[in-house]
Parts: structure tokens; sequence; C-alpha cells
């Protein structure tokens, strides 16, 4: 298996030139949008749809009443002109009773954007701390010959808790022998984990993105649910427009 790793957003206009056709890629947005994905997955939600703009959204709404919509800008709840969103983008809003047997449209800063970048791999996943251990058993069990492995990030910046999930993943696939070959990204981002692996919480508690969500009394508590490690047993993937469970 070799594993690549894309730890900027920067990087994704590139994706456009790559034979995705023979990769497999896993995008994190782990503060907070594959997070919230898998969360809702996880409660019930029948499918997630990612969308890059709220235009987008409310189009979708419009055409399909059934539908919810969720999603944020500068991390807050969208609200429109014409209403706001039935969701935010914090995980904890999504529970079993909002969600579940819903379509939900969703569209945020970084993750549906990198999500979208990704259309065209032969599989798509989306993967969070939440449910590491499943998308790392997942990928072993198929033993897929090329990993792409897709960092959202913050606006157009470098996202460290992005980096360090994906560090995490490759630290996984290493252990259990499947990953054999680390390019020179892969190797930034398992070292990054390495060190910051004794006090991960602390470390990604010092991000861009942990500081804004922590300063808001009402997000603050989405760090720590974001940063649980493998509560949910679920592989989440891109099937046609939409995110669903994968059964395999």
């Amino acid at each position: 298996m070799k594993i690549d790793v894309i730890l900027t957003p920067g990087e994704l206009p590139g994706l456009a030139g790559r034979d995705l056709g023979r990769m497999v890629c896993v995008v994190f947005d782990v503060l907070r949008a594959t997070s919230t994905f898998v969360t809702a997955l996880e409660n019930g939600a029948a499918a997630i749809i990612p969308v890059s703009e709220i235009s987008e959204a409310l189009e979708t709404g419009k055409r399909r009443p059934d539908v919810l919509l969720g999603g944020e800008r500068k991390g807050v709840k969208i609200r429109t002109v014409e209403g706001e969103f039935d969701f935010g983008n914090s995980p904890r809003e999504y529970t079993a009773e909002k969600v579940k047997g819903k379509t939900i449209v969703s569209t945020t800063t970084n993750g549906t954007r990198a999500l979208r970048a990704c259309v065209g791999a032969k599989m798509v996943l989306a993967g969070s701390f939440l449910n590491l251990g499943a998308t790392v058993n997942f990928l072993r069990q198929k033993n897929f010959e090329n990993v792409l492995i897709v960092c959202a990030g913050t606006g157009e910046n470098l996202a460290l808790e992005d980096v360090l999930a994906a560090g995490a993943l490759c630290d996984s696939l290493l252990g259990m022998e499947a990953a054999t070959e680390l390019s020179d990204s892969a190797q930034i981002a398992l070292a990054a984990f390495e060190k910051a692996q004794p006090n991960l919480p602390g470390t990604i508690g010092q991000s861009e993105n942990a500081r804004r969500l922590l300063a808001i009394p009402e997000l603050s508590d989405d760090v720590e649910f974001c940063l649980q490690r493998d509560v949910f047993d679920l592989v989440a993937a891109l099937d046609g427009d939409a995110i669903r469970v994968l059964n395999f």
C-alpha cells in the first residue's frame, strides 16, 4: 500500500490532474465537517449530500423539500434571507431524534470542498478520529494499492488537527503492516502525530480551529467530542453524490 497526503487545501486544484481512478481518498476535516457527518450517520441519518456553496444547498432544498440543511460559514450556522439552516456544523446537534432516516445537505467552508475535489477517485471515505479504527480496518482488509489522505484545512491554510489525524491513520496502517510506502508528506504527518501523541488533546487544543471553537461557549464542547477515538464502528463513503454508511 502506497500512502500519500495532501496537507493543505491549496493542493486541491492539483487533484484534477491526477489519476484519481486508481486511488482511495480519505478526507479529514476533524473540526468539524467529517466528524459531524460520521456522527449523523451513526445516529441514523440516511445520507449526507456535501455541496460546495450555500446556493447549491438552498437549490437542493427547493427541489427536495424532504431534506434538511446543515453547514457553517466562519464556524456558525448559516443564515440567509430565506431563513436559517436546520443545523450548524456541530456534531452534537445531529441527534438520532433529529436525523434518523433523514437526508442532510451540508455545505462547510473546507470539508465539503475537499470531498467534492475527490470525485473521480476509486472510492472516497469521510474520516475522523471518531471512526478512525473502522476506517483503518477497512483499508487493511481491502488492501488498496494507493491511498491518498486529504486534509481539508482551514481557509487556504493547513489545519493541525487534520494533519495529526492523517498521521494517526498512517501510524495505524504501519502498525498493521498494511502500509509499505509513505510519501514525504505522509512521513511529515506521521512524524507530527508521533510527536503529539503523548498529549494529543493538548496539542490540538492549541490549533487555530480549536481555539476558535473554544472561544464560542455553545461550540466549545465540540473539540473534546471530535477528539474521541474509535467510538463509532462505521465506514462512511461517498456513494454517487451522497455519503452513506458503507456495508462491506
